[in-house]
């Protein structure tokens, strides 16, 4: 007999928290959790092949806001933009990326700010030539239309929203 995907049930990683209503949501985590473990390891090692190993996964992203429009950042507004609460992590994240040569930082009035280095905007250019050659070449031939991932990305906004409220409900609870 053969079997087909829907009798099995959702594909999820803990069937006793899709036991319970909406059972999508579930094999949504499921998948959000294998994107994003699979995009960490991602970024990490097309950073490592543009010169630069040793960085984790929030050390590239805050390089790459920090390069953003090529303008000083605060260390609220990194935050803001990557959705990270704990200020401690992303403030380390700039010190071994100062340490690193890859930015500086600097005042914007009483505010601290960070600007990248030709050195790191060197590396988000190289980490952007990978990610093309590598990564985009072969989503291109997948034959998603470009519509297909603008409404992709705007239901992961969407559902953050989501999971920061229940966050913020789950800690008044």
């Amino acid at each position: 007999m053969l079997m087909k995907q829907n009798d099995l049930g959702p594909v999820v990683s803990s069937a006793h928290l899709a036991g319970g209503a909406f059972p999508e949501i579930s094999e949504f985590e499921f998948g959000l959790t294998l994107a994003n473990n699979a995009f960490q390891r991602w970024i990490v090692r097309a950073m490592a092949t543009a010169g630069h190993p040793g960085l984790t996964a929030l050390e590239v992203l805050v390089l790459h806001s920090v390069y953003h429009r090529e303008r000083p950042k605060r260390l609220a507004d990194l935050c803001l933009v990557l959705n990270i609460e704990d200020t401690h992590t992303v403030n380390y994240a700039i010190k071994k990326l100062a340490r690193a040569g890859l930015v500086v930082e600097g005042r914007q009035g009483k505010e601290k700010t960070v600007s990248a280095t030709e050195e790191g905007a060197t590396a988000c250019e190289k980490y952007r030539e990978i990610r093309d050659a590598l990564l985009l070449s072969a989503v291109g031939e997948l034959g998603f239309e470009p519509e297909q991932i603008t409404r992709l990305s705007t239901l992961l906004r969407l559902m953050s929203g989501q999971y920061d409220q229940a966050a913020r409900a789950a800690t008044t609870y």
